[in-house]
């Protein structure tokens, strides 16, 4: 009889889903977070910064030109400059400008979906914290952003690119604000509305994941 239950335990221990070891734990990067089937072919994303800001002082004469503002020469001439630049590197400007909000709501859409696939799941996720709630000196609420200083007098990354990680027990952070850190835990797509708080005022963030973390560790490859 004890036999046939050690048996037992040992049979139920190799089940799918029994138990959750180091194996099960699957490693993702900030990209794994965004639906593949959202992805597009985003033409913005192709200029360079300098083409980007030319088309944008096309954008901003024409639109100036079409309220029928008073344009002095010198915007007009640097209009015609920054146009034949833009032709001159075969930049269809006509047909970029047509697609402007096309492309925003597609980005808007992509940077708000969570990966479903994700939901449920045990994984390991490199970040930057920014510290949510304390208890006894240790911080046991963050956001897990992807680079150093997101949300600080900056935009915030797209919902989908934050995490709002809720700690099983206290990370002892230190001065590892701008540390990288590893982050364990079971990820949720789930979306949320945190308050950050910071020197000089508060803001709440929008999140599309929610994790249970079991692990922070400072990073290392």
């Amino acid at each position: 009889m004890k036999f046939r239950l050690i048996l037992l335990l040992a049979v139920l221990m190799m089940l799918p889903g029994t138990h959750a070891g180091a194996d099960d734990i699957r490693e993702v990067s900030w990209d794994d977070l965004m639906p593949a089937e959202l992805d597009f072919d985003d033409p913005f994303e192709k200029l360079t910064e300098d083409q980007l800001y030319n088309l944008a002082t096309v954008a901003r004469y024409r639109e100036r030109l079409a309220n029928k503002e008073t344009l002095s020469d010198s915007s007009k001439t640097d209009y015609e400059n920054v146009q034949a630049e833009l032709k001159a590197q075969k930049i269809d400007i006509d047909g970029l400008l047509a697609r402007r909000e096309e492309i925003t709501e597609k980005r808007r859409a992509r940077g708000q979906a969570a990966n479903e696939k994700l939901n449920g799941k045990t994984i390991r996720i490199p970040g930057y914290l920014l510290p949510l709630e304390f208890e006894d000196k240790k911080v046991i609420e963050f956001l897990l952003v992807p680079w150093v200083g997101a949300c600080i007098h900056t935009p915030p990354p797209p919902p989908n690119q934050i995490v709002h990680v809720k700690l099983n027990k206290g990370f002892d952070m230190g001065d590892n604000m701008f540390t990288p850190v590893w982050v364990n835990g079971v990820m949720k797509a789930e979306r949320n509305n945190p308050e950050l708080s910071f020197v000089d005022g508060k803001q709440n963030i929008d999140v599309s994941y929610v994790m249970q973390a079991e692990e922070v560790e400072i990073y290392k490859e």
